[in-house]
C-alpha cells in the first residue's frame, strides 16, 4: 500500500510540508498520480528518512506510555479488590439469607408446638373442670341423703366457737 502527503506525514508523525519539502529536496522519492496529480510516496522510502513514529518515541512520550501502562495495572488490581470484596459481600448475604430462613423456620415450628400444646391444655382444663362439676354434685347430693344422727340441739356459731 503506498501513501499519499497526508498519510505518509501521518505515518512519520511530521507535518506535510515537512514531507513535501523532503520530497522536493530529493531526500525521499515520490511520483505524482497522473490522475489525481496527488504526491505518491512507498512506505519503505518514507521510513528509512522518517523511522516508524511507534518506534521513535520521544522521552516524554515513552515516560507517558509507562505512566499510562502503570495506571492501567493499577486500576486492573483495584477492580480485582473490588471483584473480590462483592464476591465476600455476596457470600456473607447468602450466609445471612440462610440463617434467617432457619430462624423462620424454626419460630414457626415453635409456633406450631405452642399452639398444639395450648389446645390440649385447653383441653385439659375442660375436662378437669367438668369433672369437678360432676363431682361436686355428687358431694352435694350425699350431703343431702344422709339424715342428721346428732341429738343434741344446734348452737350458735359463737357458742360452738367459744365452748
Amino acid at each position: 500500500m503506498r501513501y499519499t502527503l497526508k498519510q505518509a506525514a501521518e505515518a512519520a508523525g511530521k507535518t506535510k510540508p515537512t514531507i513535501l519539502r523532503a520530497i522536493q529536496a530529493g531526500k525521499i522519492s515520490a511520483s505524482r498520480d497522473t490522475i489525481s496529480n496527488t504526491w505518491i510516496i512507498d512506505p519503505a522510502e518514507l521510513h528509512r528518512v522518517y523511522p516508524i513514529e511507534s518506534e521513535t518515541k520521544s522521552p516524554q512520550e515513552t515516560q507517558r506510555y509507562d505512566v499510562t501502562v502503570n495506571e492501567i495495572v493499577v486500576l486492573r488490581r483495584e477492580l480485582e479488590l473490588k471483584d473480590e470484596k462483592l464476591k465476600e459481600l455476596q457470600e456473607e448475604r447468602e450466609r445471612e439469607r440462610r440463617t434467617l430462613q432457619e430462624n423462620i423456620e424454626d419460630l414457626r415450628q415453635r409456633l406450631n408446638t405452642e399452639g398444639e400444646e395450648r389446645r390440649r391444655l385447653s383441653a385439659q382444663v375442660t375436662a378437669l373442670l367438668t369433672d369437678q362439676k360432676t363431682k361436686a354434685y355428687q358431694f352435694s347430693d350425699i350431703i343431702q341423703e344422709q339424715p342428721a344422727t346428732t341429738t343434741e340441739p344446734k348452737k350458735g356459731f359463737f357458742r360452738r366457737l367459744f365452748s
